[in-house]
């Protein structure tokens, strides 16, 4: 390699670099340093000049690429590290590395110059950006190894419109912030910089000079992967090299009516699902995740499995609902490639994972989106509109097009980066009211007067369009407890969009109705028939979730009265009306083992309770009730439809009893009767509807297999001639105590 030396009489002069450019470098002051550092053409054309800043550096040379690497030795202006290069005999640019040796002598290996590669953002982009339609925003914003210019790198682009200077900091610069400031796109309010030489793997932040001067870090928010806990750097990341192997369940999602088909959910946790006891109780990681918990679920019957959040999130006891890394999956259990094969195992094994999606706040963690260039940038100003007051978190501003901007192409990563099936998206009617959980005066009307936010409304409609538009088979589920109307509408139909809504209504009811003694459910009666009045007004889920398991409301099984043999027998009464009645069903991890004691999220569930015939007698039943469910095309093809469900009997009060069927729209049907109290009914007539035949047992919930008393009908019962209920045939069962019987007209 040819060397140069310094030209010995090269001095800083007015044509080369001016001295309030270097000062404000010095400073860590200077805001467009693309138009000082690299190689420009001096004013006057007589000359070109390189110019760079390298703190730290006490020599820096360019290496001239097309000359074979010549090395010329650049002169240092400023002692704290600016250096320049006159070129007398350039005619143009060139290609060209840098390379130098700091302080305390070590020699850095040869870089392309941060400041000689061009814009990342094309017109598209910042055409899509001014209109807040950018789908696909981490497909630019964010961290990305890429080629520019034939030189591999990293790309860093950020949304700060109010701050002063925005760096990248890390430990590939010494998390100095005065060594790679960025380009402003101020069309945009968007800062980027490519950086040669970074690969994936590498911790980093943006450093920030807000409006007011503060200096301060903030992790990227469209960061791949990070880290958590108290490290809180974001780390570069390549999605482009998982190769995913389900293709064969892409196609047919993509063909799915989910509104026929049956769906049953079990929720989880991943942290707390099962640990490793004897490694320091530590987690499993998505590749053991993969083996156990796919194989249970699949043992189980359930057709889907939703996570609750597993985007970064500081604070375990957050449960992944306050995220501060939206576009990265947790590194508690392993990389992003770790949960996309935790998701491709669901797929090559026919079971879809949906994920809680959270849209509604964020928390106010100093590396977050909180104040992120100094200004409530994607949240409110005002805490009437910008501060959850039950949570302690920030509310997104719905009415700025670019934080909508970034909600929605958030979602729609996970759909398409992830392969995630739906989004259960939480915390819907604190978004739908401005006057969630605040008293008078803590809240701002909107335009007209009214408690609804309007923007919220417009941003979940946009939302659920773009992701119903994108990918074909997906669901989006409502997590709303109001009687907001037309939630799983459609929009085009004045709804918010969504496929599905959690019935909170009907979980409050039936809880309230199990945890009475048999004794008292006859003055109740209409708790366990009024869900099926507004049955029909959303396309609802059935739901057991977690919230009903934590914060000193018990488990399931200790809500439950009576004695221990009362509680199992009421739990599995509970579970078999559930799955009979219409709606898609969800329920939370441990419900198939009946633990004793309420949900804790930092231990693993108590797997020992299967060694018990109790707790393995619930797990066979949740087992049977799910392949019950999807067998039965009565007990889900018209879940929505009134067609698909008629009461027998809801008014026999006196012994806390009901029948209704199920009906498939082939005229299938399924008689389910429930008995609500401990008392054995023997030659129980139902009335049936039709011309009545063969009815057999296809499930009782007090069978010997669940932990019951085995009481029941033999089997199957003839109907007889015997008018009863309205109906002029009728059968006369053995009721067992405290359950439910299933019936197939054969």
């Amino acid at each position: 390699m040819k060397k140069a030396k310094a030209d010995k009489k090269q001095k800083l002069s007015p044509k080369a670099t001016k001295v309030e450019d270097i000062e404000r470098f010095v400073c860590a002051d200077h805001t467009d340093p693309f138009a000082v550092l690299g190689m420009h053409p001096l004013e006057d054309g007589s000359a070109w000049v390189i110019r760079v800043w390298r703190p730290g550096a006490q020599q820096v040379s360019v290496l001239r690429l097309e000359a074979g690497g010549e090395e010329l030795v650049m002169t240092k202006v400023h002692p704290a590290g600016f250096f320049e290069l006159l070129l007398p005999d350039a005619k143009e640019k060139f290609a060209y590395q840098l390379k130098w040796k700091t302080v305390d002598g070590h020699e850095v290996d040869p870089v392309g110059d941060v400041y000689a590669f061009g814009t990342i953002l094309g017109e598209q982009d910042l055409h899509y950006l001014g209109e807040g339609k950018h789908r696909q925003l981490y497909e630019v914003f964010g961290a990305h190894c890429r080629e520019m210019d034939g030189v591999s790198g990293m790309s860093f682009v950020v949304w700060a419109p109010n701050a002063r200077r925005v760096s990248v900091v890390g430990d590939f610069n010494g998390w100095d912030g005065r060594v790679h400031v960025m380009r402003r796109r101020a069309e945009a309010g968007v800062w980027e910089l490519f950086v040669p030489g970074v690969s994936a793997g590498a911790h980093y932040k943006f450093e920030l000079v807000g409006a007011d001067g503060s200096l301060f870090n903030k992790s990227d928010p469209f960061a791949f992967f990070s880290q958590h806990g108290p490290e809180t750097a974001s780390i570069t990341y390549d999605l482009k090299r998982y190769q995913w192997d389900d293709a064969a369940w892409m196609k047919q999602r993509a063909e799915t009516d989910y509104y026929s088909r049956p769906v049953s959910v079990y929720e989880v946790h991943l942290g707390s699902w099962a640990r490793v006891p004897e490694e320091g109780d530590r987690f499993l990681t998505y590749h053991e995740l993969a083996d156990r918990l796919v194989k249970h679920v699949v043992e189980l019957g359930f057709t889907h499995i939703e996570l609750m959040p597993v985007a970064e999130f500081p604070f375990d006891g957050s449960w992944g609902y306050q995220i501060c890394g939206f576009f990265a999956p947790t590194s508690r259990f392993g990389a992003p490639d770790d949960f996309r094969y935790f998701v491709d195992r669901c797929h090559q094994a026919g079971i879809g994972v949906i994920l809680d999606w959270v849209p509604a706040h964020f928390p106010k963690d100093a590396h977050g989106l909180a104040k992120f260039d100094g200004t409530a940038l994607y949240e409110h100003e005002d805490p009437r509109q910008g501060e959850h007051m039950d949570w302690g978190t920030l509310i997104f501003n719905f009415g700025r097009d670019e934080v909508r901007n970034f909600l929605i192409s958030n979602a729609m990563f996970w759909l398409d980066q992830y392969h995630i099936d739906g989004l259960r998206v939480d915390a819907v009617a604190s978004m739908l009211y401005l006057d969630y959980s605040r008293e008078e005066g803590q809240w701002m009307p909107n335009v007209h007067g009214g408690r609804e936010n309007l923007e919220a409304i417009s941003f979940l409609k946009e939302l659920n369009g773009a992701c119903y538009g994108a990918f074909p088979g997906i669901m989006t589920i409502a997590e709303e407890s109001t009687a907001f109307a037309g939630v799983s509408r459609p929009v085009d139909q004045g709804g918010l969009g969504f496929g599905f809504k959690w019935n909170m209504g009907w979980m409050h009811d039936y809880l309230q109705y199990m945890e009475r003694e048999p004794v008292h459910r006859k003055h109740h009666h209409g708790e366990a028939t009024f869900s099926m009045i507004y049955a029909y007004d959303e396309n609802f889920f059935l739901v057991l979730s977690h919230d009903e398991v934590v914060h000193g409301k018990k488990s399931l099984l200790e809500k439950m009265p009576g004695d221990r043999w009362q509680q199992f027998a009421n739990l599995r009464l509970f579970y078999a009306w559930m799955y009979a009645h219409p709606g898609k069903k969800l329920l939370f991890q441990g419900s198939e083992i009946a633990p004793p004691t309420e949900w804790n999220y930092n231990q693993s569930l108590d797997w020992h309770l299967l060694e018990h015939k109790e707790h393995a007698g619930v797990r066979n039943l949740v087992a049977d009730l799910n392949r019950l469910y999807q067998d039965e095309a009565a007990l889900y093809e018209i879940d929505h439809d009134a067609r698909g469900f008629e009461w027998i009997d809801h008014e026999d009060a006196e012994n806390s009893g009901f029948s209704f069927v199920r009906r498939s729209s082939e005229g299938e049907e399924i008689v389910v009767v429930v008995n609500a109290t401990p008392v054995p009914r023997v030659d129980f007539r139902v009335g049936v509807p039709g011309e009545g035949g063969f009815y057999k047992e296809v499930l009782n919930s007090d069978a010997e297999r669940y932990g019951g008393s085995n009481l029941g009908s033999g089997g199957g019962v003839k109907s007889e001639a015997v008018a009863c209920n309205g109906h002029a045939h009728s059968i006369v069962l053995k009721l067992p105590p405290l359950a439910v019987v299933y019936f197939r007209k054969n």
